[in-house]
């Protein structure tokens, strides 16, 4: 019995669709990049840009890419696995990405004791003809001292976390600048001080003292973490979010960058 492709039928309406296919996929998955390789459970989402004339999309074939291609997330690969992906769903132009924790051994700063911290990470590759471009992103959070408060103040300064999320952008030719690993301790590497996930009471002692002597603005962890990033050549995106601890509101400050080579390519 042959059964009708209903969604393989011709539109009329004459409106092409930017985005439809799957989300929240959650499936097995191991994150390997060639320096960091774990095991964990992959939240997916593939999309692609749906011509007018085309009703609707293979969405069983986008669980199939899942399945068959994303057993295991390597960056450097993203880019075959698109070209793979897009041929299978007949299309020129399609979104996927996974989000998953990642999780580190951290060394406390003053007991040596260790402990896993874990890092959200998001990795989003695009596709549109022959265009490529791959999205790393990881959110880490470190401890922000009021530079503004220990001015002003006689004794002591507020503090609070910080999210810091920075997102980096590989093309074709280089897919996968800097590995999470690196991105993860670029992170904790601005603000006051990095959070530890085990903080015994040197190690208090020690984080107490390391964020008076290191304030910090969201306008400054910003600013740090995008110059870095510049000397590296790598474009980015800088978000930071300070969880304020004396205020009813969040402070935010973003940046993004592209080296010139790469913004005349775009």
């Amino acid at each position: 019995m042959t059964l009708p492709d209903i969604q393989n039928q011709v539109d009329q309406r004459g409106v092409a669709l930017d985005e439809v296919g799957i989300d929240g996929v959650r499936c097995p998955t191991i994150f390997d990049d060639g320096s960091l390789v774990q095991a964990g459970i992959g939240d997916f989402a593939i999309t692609v840009s749906l011509p007018s004339e085309r009703r609707g999309t293979h969405m069983s074939r986008m669980v199939e890419i899942v399945e068959d291609l994303l057993r295991t997330v390597d960056p450097r690969q993203l880019p075959t696995v698109l070209k793979q992906a897009s041929s299978k769903l007949e299309v020129d132009a399609m979104r996927l990405g996974v989000a998953l924790p990642v999780a580190v051994r951290v060394e406390s700063p003053a007991s040596g004791q260790s402990a896993w911290q874990t890092s959200d990470v998001q990795i989003t590759g695009v596709k549109n003809g022959d265009a490529v471009s791959v999205g790393t992103k990881v959110t880490a959070q470190v401890t922000s001292l009021c530079p503004c408060s220990k001015a002003i103040s006689d004794y002591g300064a507020h503090n609070q976390r910080s999210d810091v999320t920075v997102e980096t952008f590989g093309f074709a030719d280089d897919p996968y600048p800097i590995r999470v690993g690196q991105l993860i301790e670029l992170a904790r590497s601005v603000g006051s001080c990095p959070v530890y996930p085990l903080v015994k009471r040197p190690d208090e002692r020690f984080i107490t003292m390391a964020a008076f002597d290191n304030p910090a603005f969201v306008e400054d962890m910003a600013r740090d973490l995008s110059v870095d990033l510049r000397s590296r050549t790598v474009s980015h995106r800088v978000s930071i979010r300070n969880l304020e601890s004396i205020h009813s509101h969040d402070a935010v400050a973003s940046v993004s960058w592209t080296p010139d080579a790469v913004a005349s390519r775009m």
